[in-house]
């Protein structure tokens, strides 16, 4: 068969609110038609806010792109045909619903794919600037690095006051000296 090195990340359109469901269908879909070798990963991109109601916090999970659904497979008129039938969807997104493959920049800003540690050249010490997220555009320091969790601490100057922020490998990207 074909080889996983030749998928991409691809982008479908589904009803709103219907992402969970759709990301349901389409395990049962490739389950069903064999299709493991053409379709390897699902993806509903949440992130985690904290919203205040009746004066207690509490943390509630958000979609980061409500309608989309995101795909890594091989690209085929079959598999086309088999994901666009699945109840739910729209379409993928692209000329005239036609896939366009993320580009791999497009892929690790969004964290679609986890990062190898071998990969992540940013060690503790090291100064970063923030890529993404409600901090981009900010420099700072890493104070420590979480390998498990693919998440980094570090220290930025906010508001004239060092303050320590958790992100992903994928919104970080080492200063060049």
């Amino acid at each position: 068969m074909e080889n996983k090195d030749q998928a991409k990340w691809y982008v479908i359109h589904v009803y709103s609110g219907y992402e969970k469901m759709v990301e349901d269908n389409l395990h049962k879909m490739i389950e069903n038609n064999g299709l493991q070798d053409y379709i390897f990963d699902i993806v509903v991109p949440v992130e985690d806010d904290i919203v205040e109601k009746n004066g207690k916090k509490k943390v509630v999970e958000r979609k980061k792109f409500p309608s989309y659904v995101f795909l890594k497979m091989i690209y085929t008129n079959h598999i086309w045909y088999m994901v666009t039938s699945t109840r739910g969807v729209t379409g993928f997104v692209g000329p005239q619903g036609r896939p366009l493959p993320l580009t791999p920049e497009e892929v690790k800003r969004n964290g679609l794919e986890k990062i190898e540690i071998e990969d992540f050249d940013i060690r503790s010490g090291d100064n970063i600037r923030v890529v993404s997220g409600p901090l981009e555009g900010f420099i700072g320091e890493v104070e420590s690095i979480s390998a498990e969790h693919q998440k980094v601490k570090v220290v930025v100057s906010m508001f004239g006051r060092q303050t320590p922020v958790e992100l992903d490998f994928s919104q970080v990207e080492k200063l060049q000296v």
